[in-house]
């Protein structure tokens, strides 16, 4: 399969120079080509039974051409020789119709990578992206099997989902930059049910994923962890309204992380979106909070050796010891805020450029997540959040929450149907612990961390 999807990724690069040719012949000042190729697999099973297989193959242009000052946008999944012609002469028509942004235009040329320095990140797994149904099916149903033998409480499932894809990417500028990326990534989940007192179903989870097939946690030890994690939500309860220190499990404490990332986007700062507007080199958050954007993590789910502009990726720090360092920029935020690119464009598949995290992660501390909870001794542990409650101007944060109650530093019994509430400003800055169970199978990430005083509203006033 590796020399296959070369060959097409080369294919689609011969293709991208034809266009991006055409569209300058045709009257563009600039014209930068995107087109992608491949392919995805899932497989869901439940009761040991295949419930649905899905597969399918993709192919894909994208074309941003520049007359002047003025910008168009344009797409399509017909490659054909007529449908490419339509694709280009519609962005020469829309180019026409754009009105001007003294903004607009490429990244300066001097920017550019050289194609042949790249570092290889080790991105793309035959083995994962040679996943047919047949073993996806398998490894879903190992996954469920290891959940429901390991408890007769597990007396329901809503199945086990196998899923990968696998694919490349060909970027062709105008300014004489070419290159090609492959990458592959694929996931394991399972999601077991057990009954609990009065009938209600108690439903949890558990899942892997990396790049590489082999990395990722095996199908019984995915089904047992998810088994023991619906176990443990038996005799749920609500709490009493209070203000007590929150523990976030990691991928708990990855959904806050992500509402910061949106908010350090050179877009959302330009827009006077975001709470973290004139905030650069002030205290955002305690000084055990260290975040970098490293595009150059080896096998990272969000790492890349080129942004979508051409640029070299570099780490970036975002966050050092509290202090936020910089917002995360494309060439055209960095102009609005005249300032330079992090080198942290990304490039949509309709040709669209803005700046986008890489792998967003808040670096691991050096207590244990055991630790944690044990120094902790009362208050709520929070393992999944519902709903979403954020406004990025103000910072205001609020979202249902469950997990358990924390009593003499132990997980004393099940909680739900509460809310957490802080602004997102003053929760970075009470963050008093920093855990070191960082798992990069996302490209955000976040190990345990504690907040030392939230409000958590529950069923009744303390």
């Amino acid at each position: 399969m590796t020399q296959a999807i070369d060959r097409q990724l080369e294919e689609l690069l011969h293709l991208g120079d034809d266009i991006v040719q055409k569209a300058l012949r045709g009257g563009a000042t600039v014209a930068e080509c995107t087109l992608r190729s491949g392919s995805e697999l899932s497989a869901r099973v439940r009761l040991g039974e295949v419930e649905l297989v899905e597969e399918a193959g993709h192919r894909a242009a994208g074309l941003r051409v520049m007359k002047g000052k003025r910008v168009a946008l344009t797409s399509t999944s017909d490659l054909t020789e007529s449908g490419i012609a339509r694709f280009i002469q519609d962005a020469l028509e829309l180019v026409e119709l754009a009105q001007e942004d003294p903004f607009a235009g490429p990244v300066d040329a001097d920017q550019l990578c050289q194609p042949k320095k790249l570092p290889d990140l080790e991105l793309y797994d035959a083995a994962g992206g040679n996943v047919d149904a047949a073993g996806a099916i398998a490894l879903a149903q190992r996954g469920e099997a290891a959940a429901r033998a390991f408890d007769p409480r597990i007396t329901n499932s809503e199945g086990g989902s196998f899923a990968r894809t696998a694919g490349g990417t060909a970027m062709v500028l105008s300014s004489g930059f070419r290159t090609v990326q492959k990458g592959s990534y694929q996931s394991l989940s399972v999601v077991p049910v057990a009954e609990d007192t009065g009938g209600k179903k108690r439903r949890g989870s558990y899942w892997t994923a990396k790049r590489f097939l082999h990395d990722m946690d095996t199908p019984e030890d995915v089904g047992r962890e998810a088994a023991r994690r619906t176990l443990r939500k038996l005799g749920s309860r609500t709490i009493p309204t209070c203000e007590v220190p929150v523990v976030f499990e990691p991928d708990a404490a990855r959904s806050i992380l992500g509402l910061l990332a949106g908010c350090v986007m050179g877009g959302s700062i330009w827009r006077k979106s975001s709470y973290l507007v004139d905030r650069e080199a002030t205290r955002v958050a305690s000084n055990l909070v260290n975040i970098v954007d490293d595009p150059l993590i080896l096998r990272g789910p969000g790492s890349r050796p080129v942004d979508g502009e051409g640029v070299c990726t570099r780490q970036n720090v975002v966050v050092e010891s509290g202090i936020l360092r910089t917002y995360l920029c494309d060439s055209y935020s960095a102009r609005k805020l005249g300032r330079e690119t992090t080198a942290s464009a990304a490039r949509g598949s309709g040709g669209g450029v803005s700046a986008s995290t890489s792998n967003f992660v808040l670096r691991a501390g050096a207590e244990s997540h055991d630790a944690i909870v044990s120094g902790t001794a009362r208050g709520l542990y929070v393992t999944e959040m519902i709903g979403f409650g954020f406004n990025s101007v103000t910072g205001d944060f609020s979202r249902g929450a469950a997990g358990f109650w924390i009593e003499n530093g132990e997980l004393a019994y099940p909680v739900s149907e509460v809310t957490i509430s802080l602004n997102l400003n003053e929760l970075l800055q009470r963050i008093d612990a920093v855990g070191n169970d960082l798992d990069l199978r996302t490209s955000i990430a976040s190990p345990t961390i504690r907040v030392g005083k939230m409000t958590v509203a529950g069923g009744g006033e303390k």
